[in-house]
């Protein structure tokens, strides 16, 4: 573990000089980085979000229901890559915030910066409490002092390298994430005697696909609300705005439908395969049901690895978010409406002092979430609450002339307050509580139905918002002014400068991989072929980082 945090926080450390020469390095890491790389991170950010303990509860709880859960992630983001990621991309602009501000005017995008940077907060905390949970399940540290030391760890590197340290370590993350959990399973399976003892020994209902708390109509409303999210999430907005086309932001989101179409039928298997070792985990026990099983079937120095693997991936949603905060305080808070004068280094210094007291804010919002029910309860609340509310609106825009600042603010406004009445006055005023299903179809179609009747309004008075035709004539501006060759250049040395330092950091993960697997006392065939095939992978990466630079040379 101790190996794995020197490691990630020395890749933060080696961006910082190149997030520190301007603006568009620590942003947006340059502006057209490598499709592939921001796939990954997409991916990984999304997945990461309490996968292995909000959903690995579930799994223990229910069992495939989880993985129909994180099959509808699938479907939005097919949707998504369909529709919305080549949508932003064409807007032209950095950020979600500059899309608002263009769009909607700086009134409504304060609006929205201040509510996204609250719910960035509960976010945030929602992923560094599974975090410390894990740690916490393996080490003698309590629950408070692996969220505040992991948290840290997670905020200094963030701050040090900006996006391209986000987007890097993302990479790394999800290769260790892999590795983890390839030879977590087949370890896993050979304590229970193999699949069909799985499937026979299992409870009753373990394997339907539905049951009373989430239903068919919840599945179908958390593809909804999944779209919104994935598609208007203002973290990974970056994602389709920093690669250099369309298609290119379009392949992002393909490579995050391809991952999900895959990843459910693996990550849930060993929380679901230690129901049948322990079925007697009770309250909010099955939330580390995750490492659980690994402490069990897995010897030291091979835990330490399948911990880090899981600490990356939930880390990687918390690096991501703190990351946007900080981007949207400094450049659409702080420079335009604070110190319109300040200059790029000031404003990167802003954006790293914010980054910290920001990731001290959510530190403690995640010592706080047992308090609130459990990191179950919290997650599935923020997203019937604020998802559909704070995301619909804008994604809607992308696709309408005549959506108003009024009428997307009103859609955000009312959704919330109805959507907190229920949630947390309605329970105890009038004793009227609403299940998973009717929670999470009122969070995201209310908004939408607010959405539909201003559409028809203004489309039956023939108004056109006039922030869609400012748009629009700037995306045709823009067309018509080519970027510059030293811009081109630049991009272009960043992305070789981060493929490269891929290629070197997944080159340590797998040697270390291959010699905890000599060490270890059993099961090291597995272990050392896993290492051997992500060392031989990290040649070729290394490689395709030369030959852009052999590239980039000849075209001087």
């Amino acid at each position: 573990m101790s190996v794995f945090a020197v490691l990630i926080f020395g890749i933060g450390l080696t961006f910082t000089r190149a997030g520190s020469k301007n603006g568009q390095a620590f942003f947006e890491a340059g502006g057209e980085t490598p499709w592939w790389i921001n796939g990954l991170s997409l991916f990984i950010s999304y997945f990461s979000a309490g996968t292995f303990v909000v959903w690995g509860s579930i799994a223990y709880k229910f069992g495939l229901v989880s993985n129909m859960i994180q099959l509808t992630m699938a479907i939005s983001g097919l949707l998504v890559a369909i529709f919305i990621a080549g949508k932003w991309k064409k807007t032209k602009v950095k950020t979600a915030a500059e899309y608002i501000g263009k769009r909607f005017g700086p009134g409504s995008k304060q609006f929205y910066t201040y509510l996204i940077l609250a719910l960035s907060l509960f976010t945030t905390a929602s992923v560094l409490y599974p975090v410390g949970k894990m740690v916490q399940v393996s080490t003698p540290f309590d629950l408070n002092s692996c969220i505040i030391g992991i948290g840290l760890i997670i905020v200094l590197y963030t701050a040090a390298g900006g996006l391209w340290a986000v987007l890097v370590t993302d990479v790394v993350q999800f290769v260790i994430l892999s590795a983890s959990v390839v030879i977590v399973i087949p370890i896993a399976f050979t304590q229970i005697g193999g699949v069909h003892n799985l499937i026979d020994k299992a409870p009753a209902d373990f394997f339907k696909p539905f049951n009373a708390d989430y239903t068919f109509g919840f599945m179908l409303a958390f593809i909804v609300y999944q779209t919104v999210y994935i598609g208007g999430n203002w973290s990974y907005v970056q994602r389709y705005t920093s690669v250099a086309t369309e298609r290119n932001a379009k392949k992002v989101a393909w490579i995050f439908t391809g991952l999900y179409l895959i990843s459910p039928l693996i990550w849930m298997l060993p929380p679901m395969i230690y129901r049948i070792i322990n079925p007697n985990l009770h309250g909010l026990e099955p939330e580390g049901a995750y490492m659980m099983l690994c402490q069990r079937v897995m010897p030291a120095g091979l835990i330490g690895l399948v911990l880090a693997g899981m600490i990356s991936a939930t880390s990687s949603k918390a690096n991501t978010t703190i990351n946007l905060a900080a981007t949207v305080f400094a450049t659409d808070l702080y420079k335009n409406l604070m110190r319109p004068k300040a200059s790029e280094k000031e404003v990167i210094l802003i954006a790293r002092l914010f980054t910290l007291l920001f990731g001290i804010g959510t530190i403690i919002f995640a010592i706080l979430i047992p308090r609130a029910g459990g990191i179950v309860e919290v997650v599935l609340s923020i997203a019937s609450i604020a998802g559909g509310a704070l995301f619909a609106p804008i994604v809607w825009s992308l696709f309408s002339r005549y959506q108003t600042s009024l009428s997307v603010i009103m859609a955000t406004i009312i959704s919330l307050l109805i959507n907190l009445f229920f949630k947390v006055i309605s329970p105890v005023a009038l004793q009227i509580k609403f299940n998973r299903t009717v929670e999470t179809m009122l969070g995201v179609g209310l908004p939408i139905l607010i959405l539909g009747l201003f559409e028809i309004y203004y489309r039956n008075k023939g108004q056109i918002a006039y922030g869609a035709l400012l748009i629009e004539q700037e995306i045709l501006a823009d067309d018509a002014v080519a970027e510059s060759a030293t811009h081109h250049k630049e991009a272009e040395r960043q992305n070789i400068f981060g493929i490269s330092v891929i290629g070197i950091s997944i080159g340590v993960v797998g040697f270390g991989i291959m010699v905890l697997g000599y060490i270890a006392p059993k099961y090291s065939a597995i272990v050392v072929t896993v290492g051997a095939v992500i060392f031989i992978s990290s040649y070729f990466i290394w490689r395709l980082s030369k030959n852009r630079q052999r590239i980039l040379d000849q075209c001087k």
